[in-house]
């Protein structure tokens, strides 16, 4: 019988090197580590050479090879990172841990030769997502191997939540071009470590729930970065860690941003599907948030055709805001901009597109002039449709303000708009309003480009 081939495991090694061990120092750590898992172990350099040829070490060795690394190089190692497959993947029985697959999520995303990898993974409109339930009652938790006394409390979780105001921020302010790396890079470097230290269970409760705000503002980032599967795997994720925190309110944010991001994609029934699950999920929601999942309900309902839902699930979301307080959330906010821009698409929908630019001009003035990703949006949406109408000068005026937003972010989806800026006005080059814009587009691109 020939012998199996086996795929060899340069991660393995990359990673000694990086820790500056011999192959025989990483066997002794991990015979030093094996007592704490109960295992007597005599490993010398020929195993670390037949694991790096590509044979798998034993399910119950692999966390000692991971710790062992982690230890040294003084961060995460994840199976994944040191081509290891996961010990319970091995045998069958449970998938891969959530705090293990965000960082392998993350990694992915700052590595230049893996993202381009990840932002061209398609969106899976076959997704299904389970109805939110609280975790069982989990036995009591074993002991990992060698795990470093590392302890967490509030004010790592305060932490979590201020770094994900401030990313929410430059995101409006920037774009996700700048915002999402930054995200990315604390989710693999600070929150992951602080999800694996220790932690009495209600801060643990509170950091996994903070974790999964974050993970959904990242899934949102890479939306506009046009990077559809890649957003996708981070809602996942941020549902995963919303559903171990019991944290009902996150999880349905979470589904709602999934139903806009099929929307988006003109997955109508994907989107209604995902929105009247996210209603579903809410607890005894406040004004807010009730307005938040009504608006994307009426959005959904409209793109599969359901007229009197959509237009009864505006109302809901205009009663509700009437009642909700003036307080202004960074993440899963909802104010008079995002319900006016709700019922601009619902009218363009219903092929009102009259009405449907009448309620985009509204939403704009309602709109802080510090959110610049959001505006240029806005300013291009409602451009292309002034342009579907024939408004060549009303066109021109938006596509002007657009840019005075664009020249200062950087996000795939206001390149998007640009290049179909410059499209458009080619079809009526002679026109003056189209000239002057043109020119402006011009210096915009030079300006990007240097």
């Amino acid at each position: 019988m020939a012998a199996r081939k086996r795929t060899p495991n340069p991660a393995l090694a990359d990673l000694l090197d990086q820790a500056r061990w011999t192959r025989t120092q990483l066997a002794q750590q991990v015979n030093r580590l094996g007592p704490q898992a109960g295992l007597d172990l005599s490993y010398d350099r020929t195993a670390v050479a037949h694991w790096i040829a590509g044979v798998q070490p034993k399910p119950q060795v692999r966390a000692l090879v991971l710790e062992a690394l982690s230890a040294r190089l003084g961060r995460p190692v994840t199976h994944a990172e040191a081509g290891l497959e996961p010990a319970h993947a091995a045998v069958g029985t449970e998938r891969v841990d959530t705090v293990e697959e965000l960082i392998d999520l993350g990694r992915a995303t700052m590595d230049p030769s893996r993202r381009t990898l990840l932002t061209a993974s398609l969106f899976s409109a076959a997704l299904s997502v389970p109805a939110f339930a609280l975790p069982a009652q989990a036995a009591e938790e074993s002991v990992v191997p060698g795990r470093r006394t590392v302890r967490v409390g509030s004010s790592q979780v305060q932490a979590i939540r201020t770094m994900t105001d401030r990313i929410a921020d430059i995101l409006d302010e920037l774009g996700a071009g700048h915002a999402m790396p930054m995200a990315s890079a604390f989710l693999v470097n600070t929150v992951g470590p602080w999800l694996r230290a220790q932690s009495t269970d209600a801060i643990r409760q509170d950091m996994l729930a903070a974790a999964s705000d974050l993970t959904y503002l990242t899934g949102w980032m890479a939306m506009y970065e046009k990077a559809h599967g890649l957003g996708q795997r981070y809602y996942v994720q941020a549902l995963s860690l919303a559903r171990e925190a019991a944290d009902q309110a996150t999880y349905c944010r979470t589904l709602r941003g999934m139903s806009l991001q099929a929307s988006s994609l003109g997955h109508g029934p994907k989107a209604l599907e995902y929105a009247d699950a996210a209603a579903e999920a809410a607890p005894t929601a406040g004004p807010r948030l009730t307005a938040f999942l009504r608006g994307q309900q009426a959005h959904s309902a409209a793109m599969v055709g359901h007229k009197q839902q959509a237009h009864s699930r505006l109302k809901e979301a205009e009663d509700a805001l009437a009642k909700a307080d003036n307080h202004r959330d960074a993440i899963g906010g909802y104010d008079r901009t995002a319900y006016l821009f709700h019922v601009s698409h619902v009218l363009y929908e219903e092929r009102d597109f009259e009405g449907s630019i009448k309620a985009l001009k509204q939403s704009l003035r309602f709109q802080p002039e510090q959110e610049r990703q959001g505006r240029a949006h806005f300013h291009a949406v409602l451009a292309q449709r002034q342009w579907r109408l024939g408004h060549l000068d009303a066109a021109c005026e938006s596509w002007s303000r657009f840019l005075d937003s664009y020249e200062h972010i950087s996000s795939k989806r206001g390149d998007d708009h640009f290049s179909t800026l410059r499209t458009v006005l080619r079809g009526h080059p002679s026109a003056r309003p189209v000239r002057e814009i043109a020119d402006r587009a011009r210096e915009v691109a030079a300006a990007k480009a240097a």
